[in-house]
């Protein structure tokens, strides 16, 4: 992530959302983030709202910083970004309902059209995964 976290007030930014269904998702993902987090969301760039924080160092040797658990409610759908890529969660993707993913992103239409059980277990063993110190190097990408 090639951003810092910043000050800008999540809740406003929410609350701006254009698109209803995003808007009520991402106050729903923010309770759940913050739930298995407990940590206060806080803007990382203009668009990503993120919880925690975690070092990583790519083989190549970047590094930075970044979101332990974040999610952007975009126009086509909300990504919710999986530091530790979706390949760990191929179980519980099976799962979960309506989604498409990418490298380290699940893209959501509607939170009504997925498992929140199976979704929240998802958010927990990446965050658990990032904090627990085990993530250790991940694949530049």
């Amino acid at each position: 992530m090639a951003t810092e976290p910043g000050d800008a007030d999540v809740e406003a930014y929410v609350a701006a959302v254009e698109h209803p269904v995003r808007r009520r998702d991402a106050q729903r993902l923010l309770d759940l983030m913050g739930r298995i987090s407990d940590e206060r969301p806080r803007m990382w760039g203009s668009s990503i709202v993120g919880f925690g924080q975690y070092h990583y160092r790519y083989p190549s040797g970047r590094e930075g910083d970044g979101p332990t658990a974040s999610f952007s409610p975009r126009k086509a759908a909300i990504t919710v970004y999986l530091p530790d890529g979706v390949g760990p969660h191929a179980d519980e993707l099976a799962r979960l309902g309506a989604h498409t993913t990418g490298k380290g992103c699940l893209y959501l239409k509607d939170l009504d059209a997925v498992d929140l059980r199976v979704l929240e277990g998802i958010v927990r063993s990446s965050y658990e995964t990032v904090t627990d110190g085990v993530f250790g190097s991940r694949a530049e990408g």
